[in-house]
């Protein structure tokens, strides 16, 4: 933690450069600390850069620690579904970070694949990201691959780079939602961007990346008021076409349906968790993170060409959430067999 005053000589000065004058870091080091929303004046955030400082301003600026050179090894148990000297599958718990970044340099999926894995694992992806072709968000559960040569990582790669149009590669998803979409099937097919204000989050805007998901509701929730009330929830099964950064999260919020215990995307939903059943609230509160579970993963062996296909039951606490939204269900017949 930096703190500094603001002189009169340096009244109207841009907040980069002022902090530049004073702090052993780069302008742009300084700007992108700003944008992380690192730096207060007074007790109050500033995320711009250009911010215009006054004579007397405190500013405040949380300097993380210095970034560790590589990540090492740590002993973290994993889950592991598959593993040959090519490719290892790993079913992710909740809470696990994939790679080291700002935050969270240590303790994540990385950390414990160097441990179990050593040095075998692919280089391709740089020190921080070695043998990781994908990445599911922090407290997004279930199946992950990962190259342990540079054979498979360019295989791999390459199949997820496709999204399946070409190749074997599939991804899917369960997705609890609020409410329930007006037909059984569906497809979503929107861009997405960083969000202009919120740097930690995306949106859909016309200016994004291609990002198309198909889905299929599995079961509808019904509210605890009587029928014939439309449901308060459903569980969707979600097929990715491509691989945006929080692309199912982002696009059903966008179509009104963001996913429960979703706290960046489903934030104005909170009041919504009144209509459920009584367990089906205190399961929602215990969860404490967004209802998505990578459920299946299909991909091409990276040597032998073989197709492989691998499944995930829900965790013990999206278990629980889903016994307890059924009290009230009406299930649309479906091929996914929960």
């Amino acid at each position: 933690m930096v703190e500094t005053i603001v002189v009169a000589a340096e009244a109207r000065e841009r907040l980069d450069r002022a902090l530049a004058a004073r702090i052993s870091a780069s302008r742009s080091r300084l700007k992108a600390l700003i944008l992380a929303g690192q730096v207060a004046i007074g007790g109050r955030t500033i995320r711009d850069p250009g911010h215009r400082v006054n004579a007397g301003d405190e500013i405040v600026v949380a300097m993380p620690p210095a970034e560790p050179a590589a990540p090492g090894a740590e002993n973290i148990p994993l889950s592991i579904v598959y593993e040959d000297a090519d490719i290892i599958v790993i079913d992710k718990p909740r809470g696990l970070v994939v790679h080291p970044a700002a935050g969270n340099w240590t303790g994540t999926l990385v950390n414990a694949l160097l441990a179990h894995c050593g040095t075998s694992l692919s280089g391709i992806g740089g020190v921080r990201r070695p043998g990781i072709v994908h990445r599911l968000d922090k407290d997004t559960t279930g199946l992950m691959a990962v190259a342990k040569n540079d054979r498979a990582h360019r295989s791999l790669a390459a199949q997820f780079a496709d999204h399946g149009r070409t190749g074997s590669l599939q991804r899917g998803y369960l997705a609890f939602v609020w409410g329930a979409p007006a037909q059984v099937r569906g497809v979503i097919d929107k861009p997405i961007d960083r969000h202009p204000q919120a740097r930690d989050r995306m949106a859909v805007r016309p200016s994004g990346r291609d990002a198309v998901t198909h889905w299929e509701i599995v079961e509808r929730y019904l509210p605890r008021a009587a029928p014939p009330a439309p449901p308060v929830a459903s569980l969707l099964d979600c097929r990715l076409k491509t691989g945006r950064t929080h692309q199912i999260r982002v696009h059903f919020a966008a179509i009104g349906h963001p996913l429960l215990g979703d706290r960046t995307y489903g934030q104005g939903f909170k009041t919504k968790a009144a209509l459920l059943p009584e367990a089906a609230q205190e399961a929602l509160a215990a969860l404490s993170r967004q209802a998505l579970h990578a459920y299946l993963l299909a991909v091409e062996h990276p040597v032998t060409g073989e197709e492989m296909v691998f499944c995930s039951d829900l965790p013990p606490e999206l278990t629980a959430l889903r016994q307890s939204l059924a009290s009230g269900t009406s299930a649309p017949p479906s091929r996914f067999p929960v």
